[in-house]
């Protein structure tokens, strides 16, 4: 089992946001700056945490992102604004796999993913076996 915090603001670039152009009649995909710059953050911080021996078989997946505080909201209360899990979790993964955490991010079984408002910003992850 994998487990840690990494204390940070969380980005709210989601991969969704990579863009396309035509360059010789032919689509050609790219990350915008900001894009390249959460994958950085997020890279950065998770090379600290990356495991010993990489997770071959099924895995969960649990990723709780913390995002600042802002005026109205208490520490814990669900965060049910953008950006939306589905896309902001999408660019973890990658991370993950870059990094060696797994194998292929399809190695993710079963997955949980939450986001919160809180006094300390940052994401907690575990991964484990199933």
């Amino acid at each position: 089992m994998t487990e840690f915090f990494m204390a940070m603001i969380p980005p709210t670039t989601t991969h969704q946001q990579k863009q396309v152009t035509v360059r010789n009649g032919k689509p050609v995909f790219y990350e915008p700056e900001d894009l390249k710059a959460a994958r950085a953050k997020l890279m950065a911080h998770l090379s600290q945490h990356v495991p010993d021996k990489k997770y071959t078989g099924p895995v969960r997946l649990i990723a709780k992102w913390c995002f600042p505080i802002t005026e109205n909201k208490k520490d814990g209360q669900y965060k049910d604004t953008k950006p939306d899990n589905g896309n902001m979790n999408k660019l973890l993964e990658d991370c993950l796999e870059d990094l060696g955490f797994y194998k292929n991010d399809a190695q993710i079984a079963s997955l949980i993913v939450e986001k919160f408002w809180a006094k300390i910003p940052g994401i907690y992850i575990k991964i484990e076996e199933v």
